[in-house]
């Protein structure tokens, strides 16, 4: 845990990307939010190497207020790997995480102040409603039950409504920062250290300005990432899968037999099929099981940093 005496009191931290006319915006409405609370804050900024001018934008807050901390990354690794970066560099006893979109309004800042200070080590948000359209809220509802039925552990559930605007102690910050998965899923992780935790709702908005990064396959590939990096159900499932096609196969075969000792068959079309069941069912079972594990294994043997920063403003090094 911190033991700086000159740390603040609260840090924000947000990924930013595509959001080069959100930057000003979000520092304002954060400043006048945490300012309710106290003058002893900083606002961290992290550039997950946005294609856009995002990074001058935070350049220009980090000139104006040596209170804003900017982080350029040297390319887009993520937003939980961006994520990671902002908590790294952020040294404040309670750290408020937050999207850069302004979905999640910063003048909720004090609410999970409040919360938190009743003794929580955490404290989560579930949107009353979330402002997307209705596909994204459909296959969004979607994933939450296909992620709760493949979580074998109660605790790491998704509780439908809950996202990143959260605010942790220090002690979480740490805990989470000691995790060396390749593979992170902020939530995940964060409801696996089991912290004492507290949920308050909030009302989410409509983005301030331009549109989501988040295309349908970057979802899909997050919602992945989501599932494997905290769950092996997803393995058994293949297994599971695998010896179905078996047992059609064997069952296909017994007919085969029946048929051939009472009426007869028609040669080499029900012979094939059972063929090709035996032969889907065994692949879908070794590759199942031994791709998903290899892969994994392979991405964390390489050892390679999550990110790599190209520039930082107002963090004590490389200024």
């Amino acid at each position: 845990m911190s033991t700086d005496a000159n740390a603040p009191l609260i840090s924000v931290v947000s990924p930013v990307y595509l959001a080069e006319d959100l930057v000003d915006d979000l520092t304002d409405q954060i400043r006048s939010s945490v300012s309710q609370i106290t003058d002893d804050f900083e606002i961290v900024l992290v550039d997950d190497g946005s294609p856009d001018d995002s990074w001058e934008r935070i350049e220009k807050q980090c000139r104006s207020d040596p209170r804003v901390k900017g982080v350029q990354l040297s390319r887009n690794f993520g937003q939980h790997q961006a994520l990671t970066a902002a908590l790294a560099t952020a040294e404040g006893e309670y750290v408020v995480v937050m999207d850069c979109d302004l979905q999640d309004h910063p003048r909720d800042i004090p609410r999970l102040y409040e919360e938190i200070t009743k003794g929580y080590d955490l404290v989560l948000t579930r949107k009353r409603s979330r402002a997307h359209g209705g596909v994204r809220n459909w296959t969004g509802a979607g994933y939450s039950v296909v992620f709760n039925a493949l979580m074998p552990d109660g605790r790491l559930r998704d509780h439908k409504g809950v996202g990143n605007y959260s605010i942790l102690s220090r002690k979480v910050v740490d805990g989470f920062l000691a995790m060396k998965d390749r593979h992170r899923h902020y939530l995940g992780l964060i409801r696996w250290m089991g912290f004492q935790a507290s949920v308050i709702e909030i009302d989410h908005h409509e983005r301030a300005s331009g549109s989501t990064s988040y295309t349908f396959r970057r979802l899909l590939r997050e919602a992945t990432v989501g599932i494997t990096s905290e769950s092996e159900r997803l393995l058994r499932l293949s297994v599971v899968g695998g010896f179905v096609f078996v047992a059609l196969a064997v069952i296909l075969a017994l007919s085969l037999v029946v048929l051939w000792l009472t009426s007869g068959f028609l040669q080499g079309w029900t012979s094939l099929m059972v063929v090709n069941l035996l032969g889907i069912g065994l692949v879908l079972s070794s590759l199942g099981v031994a791709g998903i594990y290899l892969g994994n294994i392979f991405e964390q043997t390489k050892e390679r940093p999550l990110y790599l920063i190209r520039n930082q403003l107002n963090t004590g090094s490389g200024d």
